[in-house]
């Protein structure tokens, strides 16, 4: 039999020249996670040999500020901050020195941009201090403020000081009224910032016109 060759054209372009790699032995480098129950027991042993430790303060930590997330897109939630303002503790009556002594985070660079926020954060601190039980440096030499056995037997360990509790009460569904149908946001939008940006001018234009009047 004569042997037929068949015509195969090149391949296009410059391409790389086929050369597959088969001898890696991906077996001994295949990494597993046999240990995470492990890590997990572990864990959970260093969290509560550290409560222990800690007891009867509470496991979390201090106390710490009801704040607003940041930028337009998250300032609608609230969170637990960095520390209390310096304004916070001063209208709650804390010293800012015996703050950090009695379980309160205090942040000297965070600032108060609204009377809301200093209300509620101050209302924070005066709960705080009506439940909070005070042990005595020594126990045979209580100080002004702290609190007496019987309250001190009564102190039970929290996993969370005043945690952050937000309430949400969605919206049952209605028919639009006609006024609600004919707002346009966007317009109201417009013309909010334009009679913010073009404040100025009109208050001038209104001044001129008015010493106008009054010289004739």
């Amino acid at each position: 039999p004569v042997p037929v060759f068949k015509e195969k054209m090149a391949p296009k372009r410059n391409n790389i020249i086929p050369n597959a790699h088969f001898h890696k032995d991906w077996q001994n480098r295949v990494k597993t996670w046999f240990n995470q129950p492990a890590r997990k027991h572990r864990r959970h042993q260093t969290r509560v040999k550290k409560a222990r430790t800690i007891a009867p303060r509470p496991v979390a930590g201090a106390l710490r500020p009801v704040v607003r997330c940041q930028t337009f897109r998250y300032n609608t939630k609230v969170r637990l901050g960095r520390g209390f303002t310096l304004e916070e503790l001063k209208a709650a009556g804390v010293p800012r020195r015996e703050a950090k002594t009695i379980g309160i985070s205090v942040d000297f660079r965070r600032r108060n941009k609204s009377v809301e926020s200093l209300q509620l954060n101050v209302q924070r601190l005066k709960e705080y201090r009506s439940k909070l039980i005070l042990f005595p440096k020594k126990a045979g030499n209580p100080k002004s403020g702290d609190s007496n056995e019987e309250e001190q037997k009564m102190a039970t360990q929290l996993k969370y000081v005043l945690p952050v509790r937000t309430a949400f009460k969605p919206e049952k569904a209605r028919i639009p009224t006609e006024e609600e149908k004919s707002f346009n946001p966007y317009i109201a939008l417009r013309q909010a910032r334009a009679t913010k940006r073009l404040a100025g001018k009109r208050a001038k234009k209104a001044k001129d016109l008015a010493e106008a009047e009054g010289r004739k």
